[in-house]
């Protein structure tokens, strides 16, 4: 009951003393309950801060894509060194570095999430990630490795057609010319070319138009994430709206599609182009 009349630090410090208070009197049973919910609240603080962080790094990206250098740059000096050192706030960097047309220090900015010393674990933002490299192993005169880390982001891009990521570092030349090499993902690239230049895409597989009519940007956003594995309060904290939202939208995509479950929403949604088709492996 303490967590409903206890700030949620607060509350964490109270079950942990309490556990400790327990386990002291040899009352383990009592000692393992008031431990469990200490760790329930801390898990919650943790998604609030990955979220809050997640946000900031996505204003900042923004920011210098407008040119707004000076800002980040006094932004991330600022950071505690912590969160300065997350997968999210080194794509940040690495965007700053590239901007200022510093590919070199573009690149040492990567190197943590490269070597797994600051993972991502995000689909989103790792496909960040590989796009930024693209466009630095270009910038250095390494084409065949800008190439890889493009179709690295593709790959992670189809299944889940997470395109944010294409339209917040725009590399319209390098995909052209990925699309003339041999690439699995040629209609994710028409599709992504045909974004960036302002363009309706066409549907892929027969006429998407019409049932695309009926569904909302938000649910259409929504229906994106249902071929991926994020549950859906991830999927909320993606999108930065509340679980209740989301699931109103599932039920509004999945009445909409006349189905009643996540997979065969995928399923009705990939025949008529709606989803991208999965990536081809090999």
């Amino acid at each position: 009951m303490l967590g409903r009349f206890a700030q949620p630090t607060t509350a964490l410090m109270l079950y942990a003393l309490r556990a400790l208070l327990e386990f002291g009197r040899g009352r383990h049973k009592e000692a393992m309950t008031a431990q469990r919910a200490a760790e329930g609240i801390e898990r919650g603080l943790t998604m609030q801060h990955i979220v809050a962080r997640r946000a900031l790094a996505l204003e900042l990206e923004m920011l210098v894509r407008v040119g707004e250098t000076e800002l980040v740059q006094l932004a991330l000096d600022e950071m505690d060194e912590d969160v300065r050192a997350a997968g999210e706030m080194r794509v940040v960097l690495a965007a700053l570095r590239l901007a200022g047309d510093d590919a070199e220090g573009a690149a040492a900015a990567l190197v943590p999430i490269l070597a797994r010393a600051s993972p991502i674990e995000n689909p989103r933002w790792a496909i960040q990630a590989m796009l930024l490299k693209a466009s630095i192993d270009d910038a250095l005169g390494d084409a065949g490795a800008s190439s890889r880390a493009l179709e690295r982001a593709l790959e992670l891009a189809e299944p889940g057609g997470l395109l944010l990521p294409f339209l917040l570092h725009p590399a319209p030349e390098l995909l052209e010319r990925h699309a003339r090499l041999r690439t699995t993902h040629a209609s994710l690239i028409s599709e992504i070319l045909n974004l960036l230049s302002g363009r309706t895409p066409a549907a892929r597989a027969g006429d998407a138009a019409p049932l695309q009519e009926a569904f909302s940007a938000s649910e259409l956003r929504v229906l994106r994430y249902l071929p991926t594995n994020l549950s859906a309060p991830e999927i909320a904290a993606e999108l930065f709206v509340s679980l209740n939202t989301i699931r109103t939208h599932m039920r509004n995509v999945y009445a909409k599609l006349d189905v009643h479950s996540r997979a065969a929403a995928v399923t009705r949604a990939r025949g008529p182009g709606l989803l991208s088709p999965s990536s081809l492996k090999h």
